[in-house]
């Protein structure tokens, strides 16, 4: 899935060299006869199809059928191209878009509704990355229905082309429509969406004669064309005029200089027709056999491979890794299967064309066991992790154990800095988080996928932050979950819950939190996981806390404490013992409130913790006071601040000073009140209602630790 432009960069652009990993080793020749560099420039053009184009740009204009019934629009418009994969649907729409983007000063944005192998996306998933095009932030676990919703709301007011590739039915598109007639829908499809009312069908079939022919001599030039053209329009009807066909013949005869149109033509004729395939599939299945048999063996080795990328997206490192070749060798090997049309440049990436996907796996099948399939899938998984170990050790200090490590890497495997890095991780996110999905669902992989799953969210964490990555993160956490389930392991398992329960509290599913943690703590036991119980334990009376149960969450946390008092870990005892105070004092149990506020204090104080023994105390005047006993909350609250100064931390020594010039107040001493609250501005170099709002929240409990 990628996207286009919104406002920001496209996250294909390319980048200079030294943005990535280096390349190292030496470099070797690809595929002989080398293809012209002039031909691979050629092939990003666009050529025919001119009369489809013309349409396209006439159904913008042409009124819908609400504005024929006098009725404004209450959706945007959706055109469609249809056809089959091959018949150059993407690059129409691709090239429509891009005569029609000025009209669209908010951008276009493009997005694959299907997997490279032909599975449909999930809609939640094709939202997120469209309101990642618009730097709109999402609530991690989101569904189809709230995520759509915030699709339709971040278009409201904007003026966007909406590019739905591949998509493979209407219910995956109609979802996605905005409700704003100002943008407009390009979908590619195979065939109609039926349901999603006033589209506009711009059907592809084969190019006529003349255009096949014009494609035909972006890659050759126009001599071989003009001394042969009855061999040339041959060529183009053994393509059955398919652009995806005729490019793969261009390619062939581009990197053969001299070899003929004729030739071309008849060798093509002679190749075999599969029965098994539909007639329309034939033409691109025969051109592709063409060149594919051309290749050296260790190319057509690498292209069958090619079939396993992720996301249908490849860069040199992950064909190194698969092909067991040198970084070089890959990128020289990739530029030949780009200038012959089997493969298309994506930013600093390469992607393989959907309608070529079924015929590498076909390939793929035939000629490799799948023990050498597995071990190719495996090489690649572990540069990979190699590749974020890498990427997340650069963000550590340079005198770290982890950048001494990095040191010893090889150089195509080091990145020069740290905004390198970070923009390699964010160019790569979807060929990484397909990579992860793959490896957990290929379950025989199991050990390796549990690492690669770990270094990636290392690395999310380390360039983007936990609260920034959480979308992505609960996506990560769930494929460990479905590991640990499958592989039963209770510990993993544990942890995944516990992860995703933190995450689903955060963005207010407290009940779906509530039955992870509960979940996590039956994990915990299986384990004989002492530590994970204790936090399954701890965190069910947190979610028990925000639901306002007072009493469940005073019984949880009680039972994490005593698990905590029977091993000795006083730090967990002392937070612990002020989330039961903070509960008690809720409830109004101000006698048990107490009783816990007093031992927590005591035991920030056994363990030096001067900062929390000072929110302790202050707790404890908090509570008094409440309870009416402003006299005994006034001495709590005067021997917290001098505690506060002692640990030298000037916002809570400000914010105990604002207490007790409340408590003062209430007591009938004004003057002795102002004096505190100018101390407390003197101590944050300001004063008024800012200060006044710093002073809630004494305690600084956090409610929900992390794992």
């Amino acid at each position: 899935m990628t996207s286009g432009t919104a406002g920001r960069a496209p996250r294909g652009t390319a980048r200079p060299a030294a943005s990535g990993p280096t390349d190292a080793g030496p470099a070797t020749s690809g595929p002989a006869p080398r293809p012209q560099r002039a031909s691979r420039e050629a092939r990003a053009g666009f050529a025919g199809r001119e009369r489809e184009l013309k349409a396209l740009h006439e159904d913008v204009e042409r009124a819908g059928l609400n504005t024929i019934a006098g009725r404004k629009a209450p959706r945007a418009r959706v055109l469609l191209v249809a056809g089959r994969p091959g018949a150059g649907r993407t690059t129409l729409a691709t090239e429509f878009a891009r005569q029609v983007g000025a009209r669209y000063p908010d951008g276009v944005v493009r997005v694959r509704l299907t997997e490279a192998g032909g599975e449909p996306v999930p809609t939640e998933r094709t939202a997120r990355e469209i309101l990642d095009t618009f730097e709109v932030a999402t609530p991690p676990g989101a569904g189809e229905d709230e995520l759509c919703q915030m699709v339709r709301e971040a278009m409201a007011g904007r003026r966007v082309l909406l590019l739905l590739d591949d998509a493979p039915d209407a219910g995956q598109v109609d979802p996605l429509v905005p409700d704003n007639p100002d943008c407009l829908v390009v979908a590619v499809a195979q065939g109609p969406l039926t349901g999603i009312p006033d589209v506009r069908p711009c059907t592809l079939g084969g190019m006529d004669a003349k255009a096949a022919i014009d494609l035909l001599t972006t890659f050759t030039g126009a001599v071989r064309i003009t001394v042969d053209p009855q061999a040339a329009e041959s060529l183009a009807e053994a393509c059955g005029g398919q652009p995806a066909a005729l490019v793969l013949a261009g390619g062939w005869l581009a990197a053969r200089p001299t070899a003929s149109v004729a030739d071309l033509a008849r060798q093509l004729r002679a190749l075999p027709h599969d029965s098994e395939r539909p007639v329309t599939d034939r033409p691109l299945a025969r051109a592709f056999r063409l060149v594919y048999e051309s290749l050296p063996g260790s190319a057509a080795r690498t292209l069958r491979l090619l079939a396993l990328a992720p996301a249908g997206l490849v860069d040199p490192h992950s064909a190194s890794a698969l092909a067991g070749c040198s970084v070089p060798e890959a990128r020289t090997t990739l530029d030949d299967f780009t200038a012959l049309g089997l493969l298309r440049t994506a930013g600093d990436q390469y992607e393989v064309p959907g309608c070529l996907v079924p015929l590498l796996r076909a390939l793929l099948a035939e000629h490799d066991r799948p023990a050498e399939v597995q071990l190719a899938r495996a090489r690649m998984l572990e540069r990979t992790v190699r590749l974020l170990t890498s990427c997340r050790a650069i963000t550590e200090p340079e005198e770290s154990l982890a950048r001494k490590r990095l040191s010893g890497l090889p150089s195509a495997l080091r990145f020069p800095d740290e905004a390198a890095a970070a923009r390699w991780l964010r160019t790569r996110q979807p060929a990484l988080l397909a990579a992860a999905r793959l490896a957990v669902a290929d379950g025989d992989l199991d050990t390796l996928a549990r690492r690669y799953v770990a270094a990636l969210v290392r690395a999310f964490a380390a360039h983007r932050g936990t609260e920034a990555a959480a979308p992505e993160l609960y996506g990560l956490h769930q494929l460990v979950l479905d590991i640990a389930e499958r592989r039963e392991l209770y510990r993993e398992r544990a942890a995944a819950l516990l992860n995703i329960g933190d995450l689903d509290a955060r963005t207010g599913r407290t009940r779906d939190a509530l039955a992870r943690y509960r979940a996590a703590l039956d994990a915990g036991r299986a384990a004989n996981d002492l530590y994970a119980t204790g936090r399954a334990m701890e965190s069910v009376g947190g979610a028990y806390q925000d639901l306002g149960d007072w009493q469940r969450a005073a019984d949880w946390y009680g039972r994490a404490l005593a698990q905590r008092l029977s091993r000795g870990e006083r730090a967990d005892e002392a937070r612990l013992y002020g989330r039961l105070g903070t509960v008690h004092t809720h409830a109004g149990r101000y006698a048990e409130a107490l009783r816990d506020w007093r031992a927590a204090a005591a035991g920030h104080r056994r363990l030096r913790d001067l900062p929390g023994h000072a929110r302790a105390l202050g707790e404890i005047a908090r509570v008094q006071e409440y309870a009416g006993g402003l006299h005994e909350s006034l001495r709590t609250c005067r021997e917290a601040v001098e505690w506060a100064r002692l640990a030298e931390d000037t916002r809570l020594e400000a914010a105990l000073q604002l207490r007790l010039a409340d408590t003062l107040e209430r007591l009938g001493d004004p003057a002795a009140a102002r004096l505190h609250r100018a101390s407390a501005g003197r101590l944050l170099g300001s004063g008024g209602p800012e200060v006044t709002e710093r002073s809630e929240g004494t305690s600084g409990v956090n409610r929900g630790p992390g794992l």
